[in-house]
């Protein structure tokens, strides 16, 4: 029996994780492989990385290097939510449908509450009921702790500074803390155009799991609290969990170099800037449509199951999404990144086209 096609290098559009190390990165990995310095963070990288998040986020901040997101998003809320606490969120959330119940174990046992959405975007109005109910319970119900949104969503929408604000309010108001999941923090940021402090501590975000792995790093997200008060046991917690890394300096200097040259932005910008070329493309093709308006680099394409077929025998790599359609009509996932080629995206319209057309 045959297997799966080969998937083309190229036209790998089943994440921005199949992207490669960006060269810049590399580079500063090497260069920080000379000589003997202290572990454990206590290199001038890891000094030099918090001095430079202070300067983008605007403000007095505490950063802790991880080198995966899921550690990121479950150590921040296990140090943000007790074991008898609960976390409202999406039921898409990566953190409720990707992390293997790993916020779950961290935290002790605290319970994640999924709340339907139509983009993987919380509201205010979303958020009244479960903590209202939670609270005419008291002491028989999980009291929510903390609310955790990602921005960019699972679904490839972004939070408008108002949204983000009026959610960091009503968190605020009810004592509940506000987590970011920033796996594409860096996509959502240049969309909106906006400063970091804008979309995460003066929009009342209380921590951040700011990624960089998805955007050309090796192994590199870092939790940043915006109140050191907040970040109170994290160190431990990262100990404990073995996500401490001895020679945190090549983790540090990954983020450095990330962050040089405004090198995280203009990665973002070049994958959001394909995956728009992708949209206005694909949408001229008849039969296929957009699931949800393009804000960032993830798509979520409608076409007929014929076409998804053919483009799967040519050697194009994309994820299929199930129950949204149904039928003759499909939904896939395309996903771009800092290293997209043009001619990839150009490549997958034309191909799009000609078996739409057949």
């Amino acid at each position: 029996m045959a297997g799966p096609i080969p998937i083309k290098s190229a036209w790998n559009f089943c994440s921005d994780n199949v992207a490669p190390i960006a060269p810049e990165i590399m580079a500063a990995v090497a260069a920080a492989n000379e000589g003997n310095v202290s572990s454990y963070g206590g290199d001038t990288w890891t000094d030099r990385l918090t001095d430079r998040l202070a300067v983008i986020f605007e403000t007095d901040l505490v950063v802790f290097p991880v080198a995966t997101g899921t550690a990121a998003n479950a150590l921040a809320l296990s140090t943000l939510v007790p074991p008898y606490g609960s976390v409202l969120c999406a039921e898409e959330a990566h953190i409720n449908t990707d992390e293997c119940g790993a916020p779950e174990f961290f935290t002790g046992g605290a319970k994640l509450v999924g709340l339907p959405t139509e983009d993987g975007r919380l509201t205010v109005e979303q958020l009244e009921g479960p903590v209202n109910h939670a609270r005419a319970m008291g002491v028989h119900y999980m009291q929510p702790h903390a609310v955790s949104i990602t921005q960019s969503t699972e679904w490839g929408a972004v939070y408008g500074l108002e949204e983000l604000r009026d959610l960091g309010a009503a968190t605020r108001s009810q004592g509940i803390a506000l987590h970011m999941d920033g796996a594409r923090f860096a996509n959502a940021l240049v969309h909106l155009g906006c400063s970091p402090a804008e979309m995460t501590w003066r929009a009342g975000v209380t921590a951040l799991s700011f990624g960089a792995t998805k955007n050309g790093a090796m192994a590199a997200e870092a939790v940043i609290f915006f109140d050191r008060a907040r970040a109170r046991g994290f160190a431990e917690r990262r100990k404990r969990a073995a996500h401490l890394w001895s020679k945190q300096r090549f983790m540090s200097a990954q983020l450095l170099a990330y962050l040089e040259d405004d090198l995280w932005l203009r990665h973002a910008r070049h994958a959001n800037a394909q995956a728009a070329r992708l949209s206005e493309g694909l949408g001229a093709v008849p039969g296929v449509s957009m699931l949800h308006a393009v804000q960032a680099n993830e798509l979520f394409v409608v076409m007929p199951e014929g076409v998804v077929t053919a483009l799967e025998a040519e050697g194009f790599g994309f994820y299929r999404w199930t129950g949204r359609v149904g039928g003759e009509q499909a939904v896939i996932r395309l996903v771009t990144s800092y290293a997209t080629e043009r001619q990839a995206v150009e490549d997958f319209i034309a191909a799009a086209a000609r078996f739409g057309n057949r």
